[in-house]
């Protein structure tokens, strides 16, 4: 905090006394200079001496500071304009000048970026402005005085470089350390930033709403497209600001910092709006999968909004470091990448799991919602991670599957059937008739034909064996359902009709029971049932069964 506080009175000290600085600073101190020393080229100390304390308020002689400029016969006579419009292209961009920095060597050589008798003063500002050895004079080479006028149109842009004349006009009395034109440019440049604060708010909140509700997506305009649009609005007001602060001529100490604080703000504004696009580009995939049969898609898509975010905040990072705080960003990503090596070492686990969820992804050998199976996992798919999968088993438990391991088991997956099975064996007394076998064999069939969720073309159902205690009929039908406990509702509509069945024509289901025959007695009945011996008995029983439940369920 302290530390703040001790920034901003220097701050304050620097825009008061600016008329004492200008946009040069010498030292820490001031240091007293002899004419002679800014008024010759021998090094490039001398020259930037030359060209910057020639063009102090406090020094005006613009055809003095000219004389830094290779100009050539036929742009001699420019030499004044293009001497200002360097200058300006120097404080418009905060190129912060520090004299004792500057090499004071008549045979100077550039071992760095150029390997020749070259010097420049900011290769990342200002990479065409360099100062070269001619003649054993240095002067800003011909090429970079070719490129002022570029250079000027590049750092006030769309006109506005025609300002730079009309300000000054508005009166050059000082107040609290600043011209009064710099101050009305300032007063100027906020009521300009409040006025298009309050008509983009005002067009976002009334003109834009209204015309996407109107074409019928008021809920996503608001929810979705409104903040997309306002964070939007922001960028262009950041721009406005770094556009017109250039203008104002301030102590490029003050310009340096705000121009490097509006250079972080539009990476950074960029990062959350796209941040923000990543939300309707997630509900856009969301009504796709929604469109589709298979649940995974469902479950991709917040996957897919989360490393998308990821994606764009660390993206949006290192353009705020690069382009706003000017970090360079190089080492860092050198570095990163070698320790990427001992990270993928330490976490081979995890980035198995990733690729893993990649492949269920891509081949989907299950989705949300499928019954499985895989060695000890058996239950329903609740959730696909990007890591493992959640599975709750039927014992309401959960379990977490890495997808690594997943990815490369054998997995039964009931969910895909088109058919479910259902087989059982009925088991009737020995005491039944062959004729009756048949009428009630026959029965079985009619009940599966007759089922809405029966497979037709397959069944099997037969008088197959005959066991210890009982004559058994094989029961091998399908259902085409598509969950489980449709399955079950159909098995136990079956089961019902089964049982009917067999009450109606009169079939004892066998169980496993020892039975001691002993002989009949005039006066006692026999507890074997009496079967009669005529088939059509028995189809005149199946007639009726049929008429009465096949009808009724008909109706």
């Amino acid at each position: 905090m302290q530390q703040f506080k001790i920034k901003i009175l220097i701050l304050i000290f620097t825009l008061f006394y600016s008329s004492i600085f200008a946009q040069v600073v010498l030292d820490d101190q001031l240091v007293p200079i002899e004419e002679e020393d800014y008024h010759n080229l021998k090094t490039p100390y001398h020259t930037t001496l030359t060209f910057f304390l020639n063009l102090r308020e406090d020094n005006y002689d613009p055809k003095a500071a000219a004389m830094a400029l290779n100009l050539g016969p036929e742009r001699e006579k420019e030499g004044e304009k293009l001497a200002v419009k360097l200058k300006q292209i120097f404080d418009g961009n905060g190129v912060f000048i520090k004299f004792l920095e500057v090499p004071n060597e008549p045979d100077f050589f550039d071992s760095v970026f150029s390997n020749q008798a070259k010097f420049f003063y900011d290769t990342k500002k200002l990479p065409l402005v360099y100062l070269e050895k001619i003649n054993n004079e240095w002067k800003f080479s011909a090429f970079t005085v070719s490129q002022i006028d570029e250079m000027h149109r590049v750092t006030y842009p769309y006109g506005t470089d025609r300002l730079l004349n009309i300000l000054p006009k508005m009166g050059n009395e000082v107040y609290i350390g600043l011209h009064f034109w710099q101050l009305a440019g300032l007063f100027l440049l906020i009521l300009l930033l409040f006025v298009a604060h309050k008509l983009i708010t005002f067009l976002l909140d009334k003109v834009f709403l209204y015309l996407v509700a109107k074409m019928g997506y008021g809920y996503v305009g608001e929810k979705y497209l409104l903040p997309v649009a306002r964070i939007t609005s922001i960028y262009l007001i950041v721009v406005l600001s770094s556009l017109f602060i250039r203008l104002l001529q301030l102590p490029v100490e003050v310009v340096s910092m705000v121009i490097k604080v509006l250079n972080a703000a539009k990476p950074l504004v960029i990062t959350i709006v796209f941040y923000k696009i990543v939300d309707i580009v997630s509900l856009y995939f969301a009504k796709l999968a929604e469109k589709t049969e298979s649940t995974l898609d469902d479950q991709l898509v917040p996957l897919l909004r989360k490393t998308l975010k990821a994606f764009v905040v660390i993206v949006g990072t290192l353009f705020v470091l690069k382009e706003g705080l000017e970090v360079d960003i190089v080492p860092f990503l050198t570095g990163l990448s070698i320790g990427g090596l001992a990270f993928a070492l330490a976490a081979q686990d995890t980035i198995k799991n990733f690729f893993g969820s990649i492949m269920i992804f891509i081949d989907k050998p299950f989705q949300v919602g499928d019954w499985i199976t895989s060695g000890d996992v058996d239950g329903t798919v609740e959730e696909v991670g990007f890591r493992s999968t959640r599975v709750r088993t039927f014992r309401n438990s959960v379990m977490y599957i890495p997808n690594g391991k997943i990815a490369d088991a054998t997995i039964d997956n009931h969910g895909l059937r088109q058919y479910r099975r259902f087989y059982t064996t009925l088991t009737i007394t020995y005491d039944t008739p062959p004729d009756l076998i048949e009428a009630f064999v026959e029965g079985l069939r009619k009940i599966v034909e007759n089922h809405p969720n029966t497979r037709k073309d397959l069944y099997n159902i037969y008088f197959n064996s005959l066991s210890t205690y009982s004559q058994d009929i094989m029961f091998y039908i399908f259902f085409q359902v598509p969950t489980w406990q449709e399955e079950l509702r159909c098995r136990h509509e079956i089961l019902v009709q089964i049982i009917r069945l067999a009450k109606g024509l009169g079939v004892r289901f066998a169980f496993p029971t020892q039975t001691v025959h002993m002989e009949s007695f005039p006066e006692k009945r026999t507890l074997i049932p009496e079967y009669p011996d005529d088939a059509a008995f028995y189809t005149s029983k199946l007639q009726d069964f049929l008429v009465k439940e096949m009808g009724k369920k008909d109706n």
